[in-house]
């Protein structure tokens, strides 16, 4: 079955949900049809530095379909359709969006176990909940996650904030998170070019994550080289293994979707037969 042919077999819900921060916007893709026997965990998606459920773009209804599982995605607070924010991220948002933001969403979803994926920064929250919930998150997922502030990481964002200076490209940001763009694009920048960053790691976080982990990154990312995915390999509690895609950058779930999807099913099939 086409990737296209997937993505007709799930059905899309949205959905808006209350925190103790403000109003949040989520989207839920259930495969029509059952491909195994009992209760599958869903996965939840946590976003990029500038992305929001809309970016996912078709990505989720076909991971849906090929794992037949359900899948979530929210927008963060400030980002997308949901609420802004008027305050800037603390240097502990990656941790915070564990504490504060999933609870909310996880509790109003009536999510009892889960599969984390996340992409970027929104990997590192992925493993910061996956460390949180160890006891409910049945499998994490990494892909282009930073597990630490890295030079390459530093020359790609200088290179981000000199193309997002051009009037044009700001605009695309802004056609995704509207008033918010501006917000999204300093939260972004300031947060991680901020020399109060630059000790900034998952390294802490790791070792509690006792869960099967997938760490997927492209070879050519232009925000970390593939030492990350091998780092969060190497220090995660559980059994894990990284995947570094040829030929390919920072959105491995756009520009190599169908390795990705093949990765992932492969990854939770395998999981869910040895019983995990």
């Amino acid at each position: 079955m086409s990737s296209m042919q997937e993505a007709q077999h799930a059905i899309q819900q949205d959905l808006w949900l209350e925190t103790p921060d403000g109003r949040v916007f989520a989207r839920v893709w259930t495969p029509a049809v059952a491909m195994h026997e009992g209760p599958q965990s869903p996965i939840v998606l946590f976003h990029d530095s500038l992305g929001c459920v809309e970016l996912w773009r078709g990505f989720p209804a076909r991971l849906s379909a090929s794992t037949g599982r359900k899948v979530i995605a929210y927008d963060r607070l400030g980002f997308g359709r949901s609420d802004p924010r008027s305050d800037r991220p603390t240097f502990a948002f990656i941790a915070e969006e564990a504490e504060r933001c999933f609870p909310a969403v996880r509790e109003q979803l009536a999510i009892q176990r889960f599969v984390a994926f996340g992409h970027s920064v929104g990997g590192g929250m992925a493993v910061h909940c996956a460390n949180r919930f160890a006891d409910a998150c049945d499998a994490l997922i990494t892909e282009s996650a930073q597990a630490f502030v890295e030079d390459r990481t530093l020359a790609g964002l200088q290179e981000a904030k000199a193309l997002f200076e051009q009037a044009e490209q700001f605009a695309r940001l802004g056609k995704y998170h509207g008033d918010k763009a501006r917000w999204v694009l300093d939260a972004w920048l300031d947060t991680w070019l901020s020399p109060d960053f630059a000790a900034w790691s998952l390294a802490p976080v790791l070792p509690g994550v006792g869960c099967p982990l997938l760490a997927i990154h492209g070879l050519d990312d232009e925000y970390g080289s593939p030492r990350h995915p091998e780092l969060i390999a190497q220090l995660a509690g559980g059994p894990s293994r990284a995947e570094v895609l040829a030929d390919t950058r920072h959105v491995p779930h756009r520009e190599r979707e169908q390795a990705v999807l093949d990765l992932v099913a492969g990854f939770l099939r395998a999981e869910r037969q040895a019983g995990c």
